[in-house]
């Protein structure tokens, strides 16, 4: 018996052929890849033992994987930090879980955020990679019964081996990452200065 391979998957290992035309690729490990999904959360000052260990148990919920604790690596005085002390949670995904969970987040979470009109293009960086800011972790499907008080936000960081960014927005689009189109991105700038 096969099982089957998640969408994803299948659209990372298709990506040679699919822009191999556009970037006149000649071998098949000139194509990018997604190298690995960074999952981080800071916790701040947050001195609650419980809130802390929901956290964590949340991120591993929803990544399939045990958070590492991330602590400070200096000692900040007008912020009472303290070298040493846990400022955050981090998970790193590769292989199978990796593409488990960006099966999850493109086609399931990221369709449950509040007002979503796709992600802007300008957040790829130079080094091929992306970071998504999630303000509710309870678009997740593991964590839908969630009380209000309980709600964190994380970040999702996308490491890439493009090249470029255009690379990176090529790969990251076939994979089925909802980005914005050029004008849209525009009409959406253009909305928020005509508010200010």
């Amino acid at each position: 018996m096969t099982t089957k391979q998640p969408p994803t998957q299948g659209q990372i290992a298709s990506a040679y052929t699919a822009l191999k035309a556009d970037f006149k690729y000649k071998n098949v490990m000139q194509s990018p890849r997604i190298e690995k999904v960074i999952v981080s959360t800071g916790v701040g000052k947050i001195d609650d033992k419980q809130k802390l260990a929901l956290i964590q148990k949340r991120l591993a919920d929803i990544t399939g994987q045990k958070p590492s604790a991330r602590p400070a690596k200096q000692s900040i005085a007008s912020f009472k930090l303290r070298e040493g002390e846990i400022i955050g949670y981090q998970v790193t995904l590769r292989g199978k879980a990796m593409m488990s969970f960006l099966d999850k987040f493109i086609h399931l979470a990221l369709p449950q955020t509040r007002d979503f009109r796709g992600l802007r293009p300008t957040a790829i960086d130079e080094m091929g990679n992306i970071t998504i800011g999630i303000p509710e972790h309870t678009i997740f499907p593991e964590t839908v019964d969630e009380e209000i008080r309980d709600v964190f936000g994380f970040a999702v960081t996308i490491v890439t081996t493009a090249s470029s960014r255009e690379e990176a927005e090529a790969l990251l689009r076939h994979i089925g990452l909802p980005l914005m189109t050029a004008e849209a991105n525009e009409k959406q700038q253009l909305a928020k200065r005509k508010k200010k």
